[in-house]
């Protein structure tokens, strides 16, 4: 019995996750565009997180990430998708021990990567991993992703926490689908194959 760690986030085109839904969600080291992604919103999207979200089995987050939408999500009305959220195992990684009052929370208490590790060793499914930049950072560099599922919105921010920081465990994908939204969104997902494979143009 093992889970897949699936990565399931917004990004700009320029590789930016930080603040999407709206100003004050994350403005640290003065992050100027929070709310970036709102003015792309169309049916498309929407379908596309309703399958994110179907095919998951538990949702994985890092402590600021469990704070925002646990304020959020049990205030949502059960038809607008918050059923299958608010129902769904929850994980919560954290260094320091904390209270979780969202239902279906477990808390793991030390290092994410040993924590992490142990947690797809003893569940099953797809843990879907949203938001959370400072763990998926770890998790990535103790290659615990099996796949990203990206959703690439037509804006350049120039600036912000990115999906790969400069210093990223390096790692070959493979693209196993991609759509198009009518708002231009670009939906790709992308197994995780192992190390990149290198060659040369030169002759």
């Amino acid at each position: 019995m093992t889970s897949e760690l699936v990565v399931g986030t917004s990004v700009s085109l320029d590789g930016i996750m930080q603040g999407p839904g709206g100003p004050g969600e994350d403005d640290s080291n003065d992050f100027p565009h929070g709310g970036w992604l709102p003015p792309h919103l169309d049916e498309g999207f929407g379908q596309i997180m309703t399958e994110v979200f179907d095919r998951a089995t538990g949702m994985l987050l890092g402590r600021r990430s469990y704070d925002l939408l646990a304020g959020h999500w049990p205030k949502v009305p059960d038809e607008e998708g918050a059923a299958k959220i608010n129902s769904m195992p929850k994980y919560v990684a954290t260094r320091s021990p904390m209270t979780a009052d969202w239902h279906n929370t477990e808390v793991l208490v030390g290092e994410a990567a040993e924590t992490v590790a142990a947690l797809k060793q003893r569940t099953y499914g797809e843990l879907l991993v949203q938001g959370s930049g400072d763990l998926l950072r770890t998790l990535q560099k103790a290659e615990l992703v099996d796949e990203y599922r990206l959703l690439i919105f037509p804006v350049v921010l120039g600036q912000g926490k990115r999906l790969f920081a400069e210093g990223a465990t390096p790692a070959g994908l493979k693209l196993t689908g991609s759509t198009t939204t009518e708002a231009g969104i670009v939906y790709a997902t992308y197994q995780v194959a192992g190390q990149p494979s290198y060659g040369s143009i030169l002759i």
